[in-house]
């Protein structure tokens, strides 16, 4: 599969092939979205805790006497379904973890870079670098890349002018090649990458 290589102008530089096996498979869609869902639940922390009416500090004592008040039997006021008191069915830590083999999760990721191949989503560059952080130099070449809508920087290592660069805009981040994973693919309109970051892809999943 035949891309074009592009400078921060937007003009055409080259051409280069992207490997079949990452960029030009059949994409797996249930495969696709057992990683998103791995990837979400793993995210959470799972740290979310009520206190059961064991646990509400309170008074055992019973709140009034069992007879002659024509009221309804009740214990202590630590009960549900008072104010104040413990919650029933209550929610505790757990952990969310899904495993994943390794194969299936590069199958996902090889699958999310073929959807955005198929669709000219993925832009690659000969290279990104700036002097100095600046918002507007990275928006101007997001405008002559042509890109509407949100993207994700790729980059092959940390470069803190272009991170900088990037650090105000809503619609734009930047990440690591190597940590390169499902949601920030499908959730980015583009992805946009130097030639070097591509090398990276290329270098853990071909």
């Amino acid at each position: 599969m035949k891309v074009e290589v592009k400078n921060i102008s937007g003009l055409k530089v080259e051409e280069i092939d992207l490997s079949e096996h990452i960029f030009g498979i059949e994409p797996n869609k249930s495969v696709m979205h057992q990683a998103l869902v791995r990837q979400q639940a793993n995210a959470r922390l799972g740290t979310h805790k009520a206190k059961t009416r064991g646990e509400v500090k309170g008074t055992t004592a019973k709140w009034y006497r069992q007879k002659g008040t024509g009221r309804a039997r009740h214990g202590d006021r630590k009960a549900p379904i008072f104010v104040g008191g413990g919650q029933a069915h209550k929610p505790v830590p757990r952990d969310y973890t899904k495993k994943m083999p390794r194969k299936m999760r590069r199958l996902a990721l090889c699958s999310a870079l073929s959807v955005k191949a198929a669709s000219n989503e993925i832009i690659v560059l000969d290279e990104l670098s700036f002097e100095e952080p600046k918002t507007a130099r990275m928006l101007d070449v997001l405008g002559n890349l042509g890109v509407k809508g949100s993207a994700v920087v790729l980059l092959a290592e940390r470069d803190e002018n272009v991170e900088k660069s990037t650090n105000n805009l809503s619609n734009v981040k930047t990440l690591r090649a190597s940590y390169l994973n499902i949601r920030d693919i499908l959730g980015n309109d583009y992805i946009i990458m130097p030639k070097n970051a591509l090398s990276v892809i290329e270098g853990f999943l071909g």
